[in-house]
């Protein structure tokens, strides 16, 4: 496989910009149809856009969050699902470039460069909680590992070239083990039936006794004993696809109300879109919409910030920045998707429109991690000075 590389921030917002118009055409059909985008997939690993956050010491753009929040939020304004599929290829990118080895980081670094997919193999089903991981890494008696375990939710793995594994040590120290899709003992199967992100493929993955070699396992427990943006990355590229989502949605309505709606009879107007009840609601969606969009911008900087200059309190402004983004994301987007039909009238529930998927795709996506707890760290940060968690997912 090969891939363009992205220059610089820039470059990476106008390719994601186009390839956004490009996937908005198929993305209803893609999600009546479950038909997986596979095309799509090669299309973006061939753009470059998978490799922008690669070190620039590395050959890679290196590109601040802000700009990678816009990346996602763009792509999920077209296709929630496939904005979806690369949030972890980031997220474990992200790992390699704060806990690998030089050698782990020049290899993996270089797959990336050369287009290649991150999945992800981290929930499991069953368990007290979403951090009792219990897939496990042995070691070998060569000094490798061998990896057991049962994985749920695994979005991307399908599609993946590398799938980063969650596990523990006999120590209960949790890693990450990169794993080749095609690798012994790896079982990947597209079992996920959720109502929206239809076409993320977020099935299961078993891993039945796989070898993995010494240098394919990364320390990922280290994150968590200092300072640490691990968890604010990753939930602000949730948060920019529930943004996206919204404006999605919101362009949608509006094309409907403007071409297709009739006006109700007693508005006493020709057209759907001089109602100024309409109008109204219209505005005060597009008010939240903007919000959520400054709240996204504003927590990305403060990420960026926390990046250039890691201590414990930019670290902490960084969390509560993208909690505050993220609950209001999450709302809006759920709002809004679910607006578009009192906005829209009677034929918006048609299947052949599809409209629907929006809702379906902001409801799905929307319970990742609950927002009232993102509320909590946020109230308490306010009165009492309190850090948040560096569990990571904040």
């Amino acid at each position: 496989m090969s891939a363009k590389v992205i220059a610089d921030d820039v470059e990476a917002l106008a390719v994601a910009a186009a390839l956004a118009e490009e996937f908005r055409a198929g993305a209803s059909a893609r999600d009546s149809e479950r038909r997986l985008p596979r095309e799509e997939l090669d299309r973006l690993s061939a753009s470059g856009l998978l490799a922008v956050t690669v070190p620039a010491g590395h050959g890679g753009a290196d590109v601040r969050q802000e700009t990678l929040a816009e990346v996602f939020r763009l792509l999920a304004s077209a296709d929630a699902s496939l904005a979806q599929i690369p949030q972890n290829h980031f997220v474990y990118v992200n790992v390699l470039r704060r806990q690998g080895t030089p050698q782990q980081q020049t290899f993996f670094f270089d797959e990336v460069l050369a287009g290649r997919r991150f999945g992800n193999a981290q929930s499991e089903a069953g368990t007290r909680h979403v951090q009792d991981i219990r897939t496990r890494l042995d070691p070998g008696p060569d000094g490798s590992y061998v990896l057991t375990g049962v994985k749920h939710y695994s979005t991307g793995a399908l599609f993946a070239d590398w799938i980063p594994v969650l596990a523990r040590t006999a120590d209960d120290d949790l890693h990450v083990a990169y794993v080749p899709r095609g690798a012994d003992g790896v079982t990947v199967v597209d079992d996920w039936d959720g109502m929206g992100q239809r076409t993320t493929a977020s099935g299961t993955v078993r891993l039945d006794a796989v070898h993995v070699p010494a240098d394919r396992v990364v320390p990922h427990h280290l994150t968590f004993r200092g300072p640490q943006i691990h968890g604010a990355v990753a939930q602000l590229l949730h948060a920019a696809i529930d943004a996206g989502i919204a404006a999605g949605a919101l362009a949608e309505a509006a094309e409907i109300v403007r071409t297709q709606s009739r006006p109700w009879f007693e508005s006493g107007f020709d057209t759907a879109a001089e109602d100024p009840l309409l109008i109204q609601r219209f505005g005060e969606l597009a008010v939240q919409v903007r919000a959520s969009e400054a709240l996204l911008g504003a927590a990305a900087r403060t990420v960026d910030a926390a990046r250039d200059e890691l201590t414990e309190d930019s670290a902490a402004e960084a969390s509560i920045a993208v909690a505050a983004a993220k609950v209001h994301t999450s709302a809006t987007a759920v709002e809004v998707a679910g607006a578009l039909f009192e906005l829209s009238g009677t034929r918006s529930v048609l299947n052949s429109l599809n409209l629907h998927r929006h809702w379906r795709d902001a409801r799905t996506h929307t319970l990742h991690d609950p927002a009232r707890w993102k509320i909590q760290h946020i109230g308490r940060y306010v009165l009492g000075g309190i850090k948040p968690p560096r569990h990571g997912l904040l």
